[in-house]
């Protein structure tokens, strides 16, 4: 099971978020923990929370999607609503036609998401993180905002810089608008600059996993990598980590389709029985 902010980094929910859905008994934590109340969340909690993240962008109420989950068993009969429902928009104003539009990328997307996890060659693997040489700026925005640090380190410490960039993230949850994050440049050398963090970061015992595909279906992974340390009883230590071994360039982007981001988890080991 995960933590209430493990889920929240898979399903892109804030914490409070999730708390407010339990409390409209719309995302019910498979288990809360007496005395202490801490939610914990299962398979079946992800795939409730991507059906109603998907309706919200939609635009149906929470009391529509409460009825929608009631009637509805699984993912595939969902999307097959979905469909239908595509049809009856048509018939709308044309302010309506947005939302037909974003029921066809909604059932694109997860088709296309299954297809690419189902196709993915790489597998967890566990290894040994060296040291490295970093310069990096401490950031609080969205995710999407992370662009520019990259952009000033680039800017001052190009002819420097030896390696795929990295960011860092402090957060246990998903953050829409804060996140505590810090991009990341590897260096050949030790160079000074003001309002760059030039500084070596430890290695140590990794659990690592390479994501094939957009960023936006990210959470996927993370979900693999979570359960293989929580079933290893392993202990997640912070900040952790995104290598973007293949993403967009300066002037074309590419086919997200064909990103590859290696996510890495500093790991504290168990201690061996007695």
């Amino acid at each position: 099971m995960f933590t209430i902010g493990q889920f929240s980094k898979i399903t892109a929910l804030p914490v409070k978020t999730l708390r407010f859905y339990h409390e409209k008994n719309l995302l019910i934590p498979a288990r809360v923990e007496a005395g202490t109340g801490y939610r914990y969340y299962d398979d079946r909690n992800t795939q409730t929370a991507r059906v109603i993240t998907a309706l919200r962008a939609l635009e149906f109420s929470l009391e529509e999607i409460a009825e929608i989950l009631a009637q509805h068993d699984d993912d595939s009969d969902i999307l097959h609503f979905l469909k239908h429902r595509k049809q009856s928009l048509q018939d709308r104003i044309e302010r309506d036609r947005d939302i037909v539009a974003t029921i066809e990328r909604i059932v694109h997307n997860e088709q296309e998401a299954r297809r690419t996890m189902s196709q993915a060659q790489f597998e967890i693997e566990e290894k040994t993180l060296p040291p490295q040489l970093v310069a990096g700026i401490r950031m609080q925005c969205r995710y999407d905002e992370i662009g520019t640090g990259f952009s000033q380190i680039g800017r001052k410490l190009g002819r420097h810089i030896s390696g795929k960039p990295l960011c860092l993230y402090y957060d246990n949850e998903y953050r829409e608008e804060d996140a505590d994050l810090e991009p990341c440049m590897p260096l050949r050398k030790h160079v000074p600059v003001d309002g760059i963090s030039v500084r070596e970061l430890p290695g140590g015992r990794c659990v690592t996993l390479v994501h094939r595909g957009p960023y936006q279906q990210l959470g996927r992974s993370y979900e693999r990598v979570l359960k293989h340390c929580a079933d290893h009883g392993y202990e997640i230590q912070t900040p952790t980590r995104e290598v973007y071994l293949k993403g967009p360039g300066m002037i074309f982007r590419g086919n997200p389709k064909n990103y590859l981001t290696e996510i890495q988890f500093l790991i504290q080991e168990p201690n061996p029985a007695p």
